[in-house]
This record gives structure tokens, sequence and C-alpha cells, in this order.
């Protein structure tokens, strides 16, 4: 099926599907918990990668701002972070996020699976704290 009749879900899909085996299941996993914790995330594949962004009601802004993406994957080398473009917003009392970027992004680092069920709470708190963010 060509590229553009594919639905941004079945892009992501096919884009885990073609990732090392050894870190596809990580991957998976990752994506239910984002897309569990709320009716308003929805995915696409920006950046070569899987994201995840808001779908709900907001205010104009400059597109350059990335406003709506909650975090964009990297996957290079076998390597799984969660990038929070404005995760600097986020008041993470989890300790979940990494990093102290000038431009305002945060970093999640996943090792393998029983980190990401170790984490799953904590992504889903900072995840909620992000949306709580969009309402205001």
């Amino acid at each position: 099926m060509p590229k553009n009749t594919l639905t941004p879900q079945q892009q992501v899909t096919e884009h885990i599907q073609k990732i090392d085996p050894s870190i596809r299941d990580v991957i998976e996993m990752l994506r239910q918990i984002i897309l569990g914790t709320s009716s308003e995330i929805a995915e696409q594949i920006k950046w070569n990668n899987p994201s995840f962004y808001y779908t709900g009601e907001m205010a104009p802004f400059d597109p350059k701002e990335y406003k709506r993406d909650i975090i964009v994957m990297n996957l290079y080398k076998k390597r799984i972070m969660l990038v929070f473009p404005s995760g600097a917003k986020i008041n993470d009392t989890s300790g979940l996020l990494e990093g102290d970027y000038k431009d305002g992004r945060r970093l999640a680092i996943f090792k393998d699976m029983a980190d990401v069920k170790a984490k799953a709470d904590a992504l889903q708190y900072v995840i909620k704290q992000w949306l709580s963010l969009m309402y205001k």
C-alpha cells in the first residue's frame, strides 16, 4: 500500500514493524501507554519517528512553536528516548524527565521492558501534567 494512502496510525504501525526486533515490543508498549493516557492524544510519523500530539481545541499559534507536540520518539541506534519538546513547562515531580535544554525540551529514557513497566505511572503522570497545561 503506498504511504500516502495509509492513515497516520497505519504509518506508525508500519514504522514500528521495521524497528529492530530487540526493542520493537518496548516501543509498542510505550505507544499503548501514551495513547491510553487520553483520548485527546493522536499519533503520526514526524521527524522519521513515531510522535504523539494533542488533538483538542487550542488558541491559534505559530506552527514553529510545536505547541501541539507532546512526545517525539528518538529511536537512534537501539536507544529509546521520548523527547518532550516543551517538557520544561511540566512540573515533573516524578523525576522521569531528564536534561536541561535551552529550547525547553526534556527527555525520558527507557532501557527495556522492565524499565517501561517501572516508569509507566510516571510517564502517564507527566503526560497528564502536559495536558493540563492545554486547558489553561
